[in-house]
């Protein structure tokens, strides 16, 4: 009987270790979006990004408005990428975010922009993702529409 308890217990607990180790696929998360108060044009969002990971935002704007964006980290580890409306997030086969759609010129993945402006080629929700460089980042990030 006592074996008989042994293995049970063994066996629960290797089934119980394999799912902590693969706890499946993850959600995708859903851009935050951003709102300046009422009568301005610009805002401030923040926050920590783990390693690895990335936040998404969301901002409407409309075609020929001058978006200017700026982000800063205590460590400087911290850069994002800006797509046009329309893109599309997805998790690829290995649980990593991929974003469907085209970025501006200069935000782009791997241009690890810090700073970017420009005049917005369409109107709807632009999509702004963060992430960091090294390690995990805490950020703030500066936003205007003009």
């Amino acid at each position: 009987m006592k074996s008989a308890m042994a293995f049970c217990l063994a066996l629960l607990s290797a089934v119980s270790i394999a799912y902590a180790a693969d706890p499946g696929p993850q959600p995708v998360p859903k851009p935050r979006a951003i709102f300046f108060a009422t009568g301005s044009s610009k805002g401030t969002v923040g926050g920590h990004v783990a390693r690895g990971e990335r936040d998404l935002y969301s901002l409407g704007a409309k075609a020929g408005q001058i978006m200017t964006i700026t982000i800063t980290a205590p460590d400087d580890n911290a850069v994002f990428q800006i797509y046009e409306p329309g893109t599309k997030v997805e998790r690829d086969a290995d649980g990593t975010l991929d974003f469907k759609g085209k970025p501006l010129p200069g935000v782009g993945d791997g241009d690890d922009a810090t700073r970017w402006s420009g005049r917005l080629p369409q109107t709807g929700l632009y999509l702004i993702v963060v992430g960091g460089t090294r390690g995990n980042a805490r950020y703030s990030m500066d936003v205007k529409i003009e």
